[in-house]
């Protein structure tokens, strides 16, 4: 008989509490992602251990399972009694947590694993085993180019290349995000003190030879030397082309890791042979930096490759063309992006991962600069032939993020010239009056009599305030004041600044609005959005094309049932969004979506994107928001909400 429950029991028990409806064992093995049959043999084995505590599962036929609660202090003293003890079984309850826990041990096993085996572990069936979880797993092992082999009567293995092998044991097996390292299979691995003994050593040893690493870094190299470690004993080697081996063999890098090595050899009693030394020394290349972002030119040339410079040179122009960043000036990114590539081109040309805490949040808070991250990785791809995946994309978009930023702040000060008919005296009265209202949102470039207003490059300012009308059609806008300012006009001039740094800009149009429609994949989205947006004129057929291109580079779903499609390059003269949400959610690369904007942005260099994005993620960081601009039932309706959003 059951004395315990295991993690699955408990969600179970958690989603029955949660509602006074029924609910049916289709429902709750699809919340769970197992069979209706493993919940039925679950809640058989729930009910032996509630019958003595208060509770008790109740079935219905056709309407489903039902908690029902006989004794009210019984069943509280066994909620309390559940939640203080740790479980002594520690079985992965949701789909997530089961394939990393199978993940993991296909990964540290040395030989074949059967599925029975794993399938009586989990408390789930070969089914459950077969059409959800390994599905899930290889799609992970895909990433690291392994497979998983199948031999009858032995079992299931993970089979690939031994450096992608590695990678992805460092990538599910350690906690890297933690600082000393930690592990959820230590004992698998190495024991505690010699991964603290690894640490110790490569710390002394890239203290002594000056190298400046971030303590995530440091970390990395500690968990693949513990790594290879314990490949080694497995006698699990990598393998480098002696021509890659010869090419490292003269770096400054190959000496700092034979000396770790030999100390880690005499610590551990382990040889490593001189491919693994090569395997090491290629770490140490891709996790060194230069700290000082003051570097002297020559410094910088020496410690950045000629090629990785015209790239970066090439990142900020496009990046500049498409989406109007004004980036080109600004020198700190530029040399904040060849400290930061040239160590990752090192890794990346040798397929070394570096995961990316922080992705989620950066594609979520940050888009505008993760979709110059992408434009980058590409220029990367073309011009130096290197794979560049989400994580890295995430790396780089901090730096450009950082940049837009600087330009935010820049830009954040609105200039503006004065022009007044009735002499220099008022005129400066009108200047002092208007700076000591907004000294942090205007700037007073000049005081002009109208008769020399066509001399003036108008080229950095944003606009006019001006006490006399001007007849000329010009590129900026406007404001009409009277000489004495009286509350009326700085009310006036108030409203217009707060307008320019919060403009809408229109980017809605209520014939871009499709609600509920009943479409299955993101494809059939992005397809069925692309054809309205061509037969209304807005964009070419290739416009779909490049959409389902940018989506292959990184996904744009970003939870809370949200998806920002948008193409490659500019397909329109302007800016706008196409919305559509769907009558079910759908599928998008691991996300749940029912709620889809799709971008164009347009050509014009005037539309602020910073703020266009802005707008967008007041709105799709809401789940409130989120639903109600799901449930609404015309287009509208959903103008209107959207606009009381914004």
């Amino acid at each position: 008989m059951i004395t315990i429950l295991t993690s699955r029991m408990k969600v179970i028990l958690k989603e029955l509490m949660a509602t006074s409806a029924p609910l049916t064992s289709n429902k709750l093995a699809d919340r769970i992602q197992v069979t209706s049959r493993t919940i039925r043999n679950d809640i058989k084995a729930l009910n032996e251990v509630l019958f003595k505590s208060g509770g008790f599962i109740k079935s219905t036929r056709g309407k489903g399972y039902q908690l029902e609660v006989s004794d009210n202090s019984r069943f509280k003293d066994f909620l309390q009694n559940m939640s203080e003890k740790s479980l002594s079984n520690d079985t992965p309850a949701s789909p997530e947590e089961r394939v990393i826990f199978i993940l993991r041990k296909l990964l540290l096993a040395n030989g074949y694993i059967k599925l029975d085996d794993i399938a009586d572990e989990l408390y789930i069936s070969k089914s459950t085993l077969n059409h959800y979880d390994l599905i899930e797993i290889k799609q992970i092992l895909k990433r690291f180019k392994l497979t998983l082999e199948s031999k009858p009567h032995y079992g299931i293995k993970v089979i690939g290349d031994e450096m992608q092998v590695r990678f992805c044991i460092s990538e599910y097996v350690f906690n890297r995000t933690k600082v000393p390292i930690e592990t959820h299979h230590s004992d698998d691995i190495l024991p505690k003190e010699e991964i603290d003994k690894i640490y110790t050593i490569i710390l002394q040893e890239v203290k002594a030879n000056k190298i400046e690493m971030s303590d995530v870094a440091l970390n990395n190299l500690s968990i693949h030397f513990a790594i290879a470690c314990k490949r080694i004993t497995s006698e699990k080697y990598v393998l480098l082309a002696q021509e890659e081996v010869e090419e490292i063999y003269h770096l400054m890098e190959y000496q700092v890791a034979k000396q770790i090595v030999a100390k880690i050899e005499a610590a551990l009693h382990v040889s490593f042979p001189e491919s693994e030394i090569a395997y090491i020394a290629i770490h140490l290349l891709g996790t060194k930096k230069i700290a000082k972002i003051n570097i002297p030119p020559q410094e910088f040339d020496a410690f950045v490759d000629h090629d990785v410079r015209e790239a970066i040179k090439e990142i900020i122009f496009k990046v500049d063309e498409r989406l109007k960043l004004q980036l080109v000036e600004d020198h700190e990114l530029f040399i904040a992006l060849g400290l930061h590539l040239q160590p990752a081109v090192n890794r990346l040309r040798y397929g070394m991962n570096l995961r990316n805490p922080m992705l989620d949040e950066i594609k979520a808070k940050y888009p505008l600069a993760f979709e110059a991250a992408v434009l980058a990785s590409k220029v990367l791809q073309e011009r130096l032939a290197i794979t560049i995946d989400e994580d890295e994309i995430g790396y780089i978009a901090l730096h450009i993020g950082l940049a837009i930023f600087r330009k935010k702040m820049e830009q954040g000060v609105k200039r503006c010239i004065i022009v007044c008919a009735t002499g220099s005296g008022s005129a400066m009265l009108l200047k002092y009056r208007l700076q000591s209202k907004y000294p942090n949102q205007l700037q007073v470039v000049d005081t002009i009599d109208y008769y020399r207003f066509n001399e003036v490059s108008l080229a950095q300012i944003d606009f006019i305030i001006t006490t006399i009308p001007i007849e000329t059609k010009l590129p900026i806008p406007v404001l009409y004041v009277n000489t004495i300012l009286g509350s009326e006009d700085l009310q006036h001039i108030g409203h217009y600044l707060q307008s320019i740094n919060k403009n809408k800009r229109g980017f809605l149009k209520e014939d871009l609005i499709f609600l509920h429609k009943d479409l299955q994949t993101k494809e059939a989205v992005i397809q069925y959005l692309s054809e309205k947006l061509v037969t209304a004129g807005y964009v070419t057929a290739s416009f779909c094309h490049s959409v389902l291109e940018r989506e292959r580079l990184s996904t744009t779903s970003f939870g809370n049932m949200v998806a920002v499609p948008h193409p490659l390059e500019p397909f329109s003269p302007e800016t706008f969004w196409t919305i559509c949400t769907l009558k079910k959610p759908i599928d998008w690369e691991g996300n749940r979506v029912q709620f889809v904007c799709l971008l164009s942005i347009g050509e014009d260099k005037k539309t602020d994107l910073n703020h266009m994005y802005e707008h967008l993620i007041d709105i799709i960081e809401d789940e409130q928001k989120v639903k109600q601009l799901i449930q609404c039932e015309d287009n509208g309706q959903f103008i209107e909400m959207i606009n009381g959003m914004l």
